[in-house]
Formats: C-alpha cells, structure tokens, sequence
C-alpha cells in the first residue's frame, strides 16, 4: 500500500515493540510514510518507570523492525512534558526529512491507577502532563510545521473509550482524556483553514504490555480471576473481542490518508461497538 507515499509522520510514545505506538508507526510504514519513532527514551524520575517507558533501545528495536519489513523509519527521544524536546522533535522531522504531514499523539501514562482517597497530587499531574499537556505540545508543535510549510496536515490524538466514559480508579486518566474531546473540538475549528485536520481516536481496552498490567490490576481490585475479568470485559462487547493493536493503528491509518480529508473535530471509537457516545 502506498497512499501514504512521501509523507513524514511522527508517533510519540512508539518505544515498545509489544506497544500500540509500534502498532501504528507499523501501518503508517506499511502505507508508504517515513515514521519517527519518539518516546521519552529513559526513566528521568519516579513516575516514569524503566519498565513503563520506551527507552532508547527500544525505539532502535521498533525502527530496525519496520525497515526489516520494507519501511522507513528514524527514532528521535522525547519527552512530551518539555515543550522544547517537542518543538525539536518536530523540527527533526521537518528538518532531516524534509517535511511534516501526519502527527500523531500516542504517548500516554496508563499505569497509575489508584482509588481516589489514595492519588497524590503529583500522580495527577504525572497523567495530565503526559497525557493532555504533552498532546497539547505536539499539536501546537505539529500544527506550527505544517502551517508554515502550507501543505496541510494531519494531527491524530490517541484518546480511549475514557474519553467518553468514567472508570474507577482512574480519574486522572479520564480526565485527561476527556480533555482530548474538548482540545481537538476547539483545534479543529482554527486549523481548517490551513487544510489540517485535528481527530481523536478512542479504542476500548487493548492487552499490549501496558493493558496486560491493567488487567491484571482490575482483576485484583475487583476481586476477580483474570480469566474471570477478561471473560466479563469481552461479555460487553458487541463484536465478541477485545480490541487488537491493528484495531487502533487501522483508524489511524484511515485518518491520516486523503480518504479522511474532510473528517476533522471528532473522537473515533474504536471499540467493537461498546462505546456508543
């Protein structure tokens, strides 16, 4: 496939080979576009993990694995908090690639989760950080690039069925989320005119490395089996399945082609029909 032929697409949070950023970055590949690997690349504090990050070596693992199938990639450590690692990501991809197209916000903490009473103030503002601030960053950063530029653009943010619904212990997540409805709703409007369209894309539960760990959490917390909890998620599903990565990087796909050319302001469900809003 070659519609995205030419194009020069970023994917944050992509440093994990089992991850729904190498997902995307894979089909954006597939498609024909040159795909920047980012991802913050090293554990810098208590909220960002070793096992819960993208490091370095992970990044090299998911670029060498797109040009093993026939892609182009390059990688580039960011971290989405710091508005000037941001503007240096995009101004990488403008500068060394000759151009920006498609932008797309995956990076994303969903691994703290806790019940109410027990959230500090600094995990709050770990996942609103990460989640909403470093997808403001990338939009602002993105959409800076491609209206000087004059060719339009894409700009997709990776939002989750918590951007429509409530979940407990969550409520930093969902919050964030949320927020990514209201960011792409009031982008949209601005961006038009440039021929930049701004979209969320909100996929149901998806057992990559980080969904493995939430399922095993849930289960816990709700006092169930994992078989017994993975058993109950499906049973609210229409379609009989959670959600794959493909799910996900498939919409992605979509929205960053010409097909999606008049389809901006809107959050994407991706959930097999389990999240109607």
């Amino acid at each position: 496939m070659t519609r995205l032929a030419g194009k020069i697409a970023v994917v944050t949070g992509a440093g994990r080979s089992s991850g729904l950023g190498a997902a995307i970055a894979h089909r954006l590949a597939q498609d024909g576009a040159h795909v920047v690997i980012s991802d913050i690349g090293r554990a810098v504090d208590e909220l960002t993990p070793s096992a819960m990050i993208g490091a370095e070596e992970g990044m090299a693992e998911v670029v060498a694995a797109i040009i093993a199938d026939g892609g182009s990639a390059s990688a580039y450590p960011c971290d989405v908090r710091q508005w000037k690692e941001v503007q240096a990501l995009a101004a990488f991809a403008a500068d060394t690639h000759g151009g920006l197209d498609i932008w797309v916000n995956n990076a994303g903490i969903g691994y703290i989760m806790k019940p109410l009473l027990e959230v500090s103030p600094e995990e709050w503002s770990a996942v609103i950080d990460v989640n909403l601030t470093g997808s403001f960053h990338g939009l602002k950063a993105a959409a800076a690039k491609m209206v000087a530029r004059g060719k339009g653009g894409r700009i997709i943010n990776i939002a989750s069925q918590a951007a429509k619904s409530g979940f407990p212990f969550a409520q930093a997540y969902c919050s964030s989320k949320h927020g990514l409805v209201g960011l792409v709703r009031s982008a949209a409007i601005e961006l038009g005119a440039h021929d930049i369209t701004v979209n969320n894309v909100c996929p149901n539960h998806v057992t990559t490395g980080l969904g493995a760990w939430q399922n095993d959490y849930f289960a816990a917390k709700t006092g169930r089996s994992l078989d017994q909890y993975l058993a109950d998620m499906v049973a609210k599903i229409p379609m009989g399945r959670a959600g794959l990565p493909e799910d996900t990087a498939n919409a992605v796909a979509f929205l960053a082609s010409e097909e999606a050319r008049y389809i901006t302001g809107e959050s994407l469900n991706v959930s097999g029909g389990e999240e109607p809003h």
